[in-house]
């Protein structure tokens, strides 16, 4: 896999934080993600966590697009992808936008991520 490519697929991912973080999040543009934080969490503070969820996400977008640990960011967001999906497939599946099939989305994004990582790797330029 080329350079460029590689880092097509890295932006990819970044963006996919960064746009889940600021506009479903942080400007609250899709309502359903405090719900889940509400069904998860309660309602006292699910508003503010919301938010704060939105900027670590955020957050994890630039680290993605800066190529920082790569690997072990790699290992993190699957991670976390998996563990938020299969909590919210247990206790707020009602608020998912494709219900049982987010499980799958997650799955594909993970692979995704994985392979990106750990299967294509750019080609190193020969001294």
């Amino acid at each position: 896999m080329n350079q460029s490519l590689h880092d097509y697929f890295r932006h990819f991912i970044a963006t996919v934080w960064l746009l889940n973080g600021l506009y479903c999040k942080v400007l609250g543009q899709v309502p359903r993600h405090e719900q889940i934080v509400e069904t998860i969490l309660g309602n006292t503070y699910s508003h503010e966590l919301t938010i704060v969820i939105g900027v670590l996400e955020i957050c994890l977008g630039f680290i993605i697009y800066l190529n920082f640990q790569p690997k072990f960011m790699a290992i993190f967001q699957i991670v976390i992808v998996m563990s938020m999906n299969l909590i919210e497939f247990q206790l707020a599946q009602h608020w998912l936008l494709w219900g049982a099939w987010n499980l799958v989305f997650a799955m594909l994004f993970c692979t995704m991520i994985y392979v990106h990582t750990f299967v294509f790797k750019p080609f190193e330029k020969q001294k």
